[in-house]
């Protein structure tokens, strides 16, 4: 079964290339506003689910793999900053505290019209960081494309004093140990003889 990853995302892109599987992208429409009284648990699921939705008629007898990730702090939701102030104002509320990072992911196989739908989570502690460590972390990684203002694969991993979870890709933006199992469960293993 072809193998489609429904993202824009260069991130997803380069995680979904460490299993070794040949791919195609299709970048879905969606609307990701956040709906008044969605947790981000919540948020997450529907827009996984819903990025994959937007590109499967366009595939058959395909596996679609849509992602979705936010952070939630202090029961605040925290998407992709866009502006080099917002990544700043992230990163200084978090300074010396938890954040969750949650991240949505759905596998539709569209031979068989079933989906699976799971939210991984992952907790990281910041550093209690100064605020010319944290102007100078933003300017250098430009992390505005991200959820929580950082990029854990690179620099971002020194704003950190700890981590916790079980899938450190659930961090960037798509967890590979859930998303193996969930195409073993479509009949497709990543570690099958070629």
């Amino acid at each position: 079964m072809q193998l489609v990853l429904a993202s824009s995302s260069l991130y997803r892109r380069e995680l979904l290339q460490r299993l070794g599987q040949p791919f195609e992208v299709d970048a879905p429409d969606v609307d990701e506003t956040h709906v008044a009284g969605e947790s981000g648990e919540q948020l997450v699921r529907r827009l996984a689910e819903a990025k994959a939705r937007a590109v499967a008629p366009r595939h058959r007898n395909a596996l679609i793999v849509g992602s979705d990730q936010v952070a939630v702090f202090d029961s605040a939701i925290l998407t992709k900053p866009g502006t080099t102030e917002r990544a700043i104002e992230q990163l200084t509320m978090m300074r010396g505290a938890t954040a969750h990072f949650l991240t949505g992911i759905c596998l539709i196989n569209t031979r068989t019209e079933r989906s699976q739908v799971a939210v991984e989570r992952y907790a990281v502690t910041f550093r209690t960081l100064s605020d010319p460590a944290i102007a100078a972390y933003v300017e250098r990684e430009r992390p505005l494309d991200c959820a929580g203002a950082f990029k854990s694969e690179g620099l971002g991993i020194a704003l950190f004093e700890s981590m916790d979870g079980t899938d450190p890709t659930t961090l960037v933006g798509l967890p590979l140990i859930r998303l193996t199992t969930m195409l073993a469960a479509e009949g497709f293993d990543v570690l099958r003889p070629r």
